[in-house]
């Protein structure tokens, strides 16, 4: 059974709830700060040590400290997995390898038969894994747009067990009710909702807090910030389900190295900090963004002008540093602007410190079937920006000369 499975690291993670009925009290940034990182109660270290070690003494067979080898356990990854639980207001943190390793890992609570209901509007890694991998093993998947009214309830069936969520979506940031999506999953049975929270981070966003069974994120984007890991996280509340994922977190060993945990958790610290900087940089570029004659529109979940606007202002604490805009033209006015942006680096990914722009269509979506492109809008006049910390009359006067380069178009 599933507890067995979970054996001493179970119990070990179970001990962590009166650490969070502690840490419930204490706001934001202090828990990003101190969550999960006493004093190493050996040395009085202030930062978690890293710990490199495989394995671990034992004093006798099967009795040790907690930890035994480093893949089902390790001191540097329990403290970040436990900032991680603490932020989003969860019981059970997990870090992976990846964003698409902690999917992976997911989608194994899972069988053969069992059928899925993912947003249409979802990262392009996310859609490839589920059609091109997870599909042909036997597990099914609809991709339904939830803001059709009765499409998402229509979509359920007896073997719906699972449904996956982004808000805002990647790359064209609609705004999902998560309370009213959890509320019609819920009343369908054992149903599990998942909430990938990467556009918005903790900081802005609690999914838990809406009904959400399990959030994960890709923790290469905000959770570090910097751009210089590759990482996923998974934390829930629900009790049978973290039994579940630490059994499949061991099992298939999609670990997160502890160097790397080491480097999140140091990006953690600030995340309170940079949120605010990538807001309010964000929201004087999209304002400049939708006041120009060569844009056609801007997607950003702050702007009044968002069409779920109003969604955001209720499930949302911020509105993060993610927006989308379309240039009036096609792929010529695209490319033009990105390749004449120096500052602001036409690269993927998103989140970090440094501002970086892409086009979806061809970059990070170029996995989604173009058909399937067409219909959720992501044309070849849409552009990502993910808009970092930089001063930002620095980042609007490359913006101005870039749109100044764009040809009219026809």
């Amino acid at each position: 059974d599933d507890d067995q499975n979970f054996g001493t690291e179970g119990k070990r993670l179970r001990s962590k709830n009166k650490l969070m009925e502690h840490e419930e009290s204490m706001g934001f940034g202090t828990r990003c700060i101190h969550a999960g990182q006493p004093p190493d109660p050996r040395t009085g270290a202030v930062i978690v040590p890293i710990s490199l070690s495989t394995t671990f003494a034992q004093t006798s067979p099967g009795v040790h400290q907690g930890y035994d080898y480093s893949r089902s356990g390790n001191p540097t990854r329990q403290a970040y997995e436990e900032c991680l639980a603490s932020l989003e207001h969860g019981k059970y943190g997990f870090a992976f390898a990846s964003g698409l390793a902690a999917t992976t890992t997911i989608i194994h609570l899972l069988q053969a038969g069992d059928h899925v209901i993912s947003i249409d509007d979802v990262y392009g890694g996310s859609q490839r894994y589920f059609r091109r991998i997870a599909a042909p093993m036997g597990v099914s998947f609809s991709f339904v747009d939830f803001h059709k009214p009765g499409d998402l309830q229509a979509a359920l069936t007896p073997k719906t067990n699972l449904v996956w969520l982004e808000t805002p979506t990647n790359p064209t940031m609609k705004i999902i009710d998560i309370a009213a999506v959890a509320a019609t999953v819920h009343a369908h049975g054992d149903c599990i909702l998942v909430v990938d929270n990467t556009f918005m981070s903790p900081y802005c966003q609690n999914p838990l807090d809406l009904g959400a069974d399990i959030v994960m994120h890709s923790t290469s984007k905000y959770i570090n910030g910097h751009s210089d890991v590759i990482g996923g996280a998974v934390v829930t509340s629900n009790d049978h389900i973290a039994a579940r994922l630490k059994f499949l977190q061991n099992g298939i060993g999609a670990i997160q190295s502890p160097f790397d945990c080491f480097l999140a958790l140091r990006g953690l610290k600030t995340l309170h900090v940079r949120m605010k900087e990538h807001e309010r940089n964000a929201f004087e570029i999209a304002r400049f963004l939708e006041a120009h004659p060569k844009v056609e529109r801007v997607l950003y979940p702050g702007l009044p002008s968002h069409p779920q606007h109003d969604i955001a202002k209720k499930q949302n604490r911020g509105y993060g540093g993610m927006m989308t805009f379309f240039l009036k033209g096609g792929l010529l006015q695209a490319r033009t602007f990105l390749e004449s942006c120096k500052l602001i680096a036409l690269a993927e990914s998103l989140g970090g410190v440094e501002s970086l722009i892409e086009h979806p269509a061809i970059m990070t979506h170029a996995s989604v079937p173009a058909d399937v492109r067409a219909q959720l809008g992501i044309t070849d006049s849409l552009v990502r920006l993910s808009v970092g910390i930089e001063d930002v009359g620095d980042l609007l006067n490359e913006i101005k000369a870039a749109l100044d380069a764009v040809p009219a178009a026809l």
